[in-house]
């Protein structure tokens, strides 16, 4: 093995399109890292091209013993619990924390690029999306697994000898989701089979002063987390961490309006507004519920000044332009 780029993560949403992004390119010296305990995540793999395969556990007995030295081009660590419902702390410090130090102590010893997710988590309930200690406060476990990290990686940032990129990634959508259906898959995703299912999106009653459906959300398409990898992979003297984002803040129902009309489009039916779609009961909507109260951010939009200081011009898909190509896709595969 000689100059490989390590995915973790592999099988993940966000990690199985790094390696189509890879693939696009004709890179097809990849080792692939997952944990396949959910056999179902392996579809997420079968049309990619990679060299190998290993187990999360293996893998980092590996790197810990020195079996990748010398072997790794770049890693793009992917791989993380992002379940925010997931109170095993000791499981997700472990798995999310520790897992990710481990990979910064082997790039830092090679002198290896690392491309990594943080998460917007990290932010929790505040109002300011900036990446900067003052404005961090995670509200739960996962939050404080990814915000941990970053502040570790600050304090060893005069270590590095090689390009660290850390990745705040807002709310990602898009293909290769399927394997998360339920509580970690994407608002889009539940909404299309929801609509597909019931014939109708429900979205939760306003709360934090936001209408029936008007909480705001930073919604990223999975092409252009891609295109962002890809941009600093391009260019290792660009190192920090970063929002990713579109910037542009949209509503729960901008969601529903754009999957409802990609079925309306599909079946030859003229498009509707969202205040007919409430009134035809295409959208619905309904109670909060308990579990999720004090631990919901009802607002986050992404700013992404940094970003686009550090030379990333590329535009971001909308919700509508987004959702629409996102839900062909879906559609394509029933």
């Amino acid at each position: 093995m000689s100059n490989y780029y390590v995915v973790t993560g592999a099988a993940g949403m966000i990690g199985s399109n790094i390696i189509a992004g890879l693939n696009a390119r004709g890179i097809t010296n990849i080792i692939a890292v997952d944990n396949m305990t959910k056999g179902d995540k392996f579809r997420n793999l079968v049309d990619l091209q990679v060299a190998d395969y290993f187990d999360k556990h293996d893998f980092r007995d590996a790197l810990n013993s020195g079996e990748f030295d010398g072997k790794v081009k770049a890693i793009l660590h992917q791989g993380a619990c992002s379940n925010t419902m997931e109170h095993n702390g000791q499981y997700m410090m472990d798995n999310n924390y520790r897992y990710t130090v481990d990979v910064l102590e082997f790039c830092i010893a090679q002198k290896v690029p690392m491309l990594y997710a943080s998460s917007a988590a990290t932010y929790g309930a505040s109002s300011t999306f900036r990446e900067e200690p003052e404005f961090e406060g995670p509200l739960n476990v996962y939050g404080y697994s990814k915000v941990l990290f970053d502040r570790v990686l600050r304090q060893r940032w005069s270590e590095l000898t090689a390009q660290v990129v850390g990745f705040r990634y807002f709310n990602v959508y898009g293909p290769r989701e399927e394997h998360k259906a339920g509580a970690g898959s994407s608002v889009a995703f539940n909404a299309f089979h929801q609509f597909r299912k019931e014939g109708k999106v429900k979205l939760f009653v306003g709360c934090d002063g936001y209408p029936d459906g008007g909480q705001l959300r930073d919604f990223i398409f999975v092409e252009d987390v891609v295109k962002a990898n890809l941009y600093f992979l391009d260019n290792p003297d660009k190192s920090g961490i970063f929002n990713l984002g579109t910037g542009n803040a949209q509503s729960f129902n901008d969601v529903a309006v754009g999957v409802v009309n990609a079925f309306r489009e599909h079946e030859g039916k003229g498009l509707l507004s969202q205040a007919e779609m409430v009134q035809q009961g295409l959208i619905e909507y309904v109670s909060f519920p308990d579990v999720l109260k004090g631990k919901y951010q009802s607002f986050t939009q992404a700013d992404i000044s940094r970003l686009r200081a550090a030379g990333y011009t590329e535009p971001f898909h909308d919700v509508a332009n987004g959702v629409g190509k996102y839900c062909k896709k879906l559609m394509g595969s029933l």
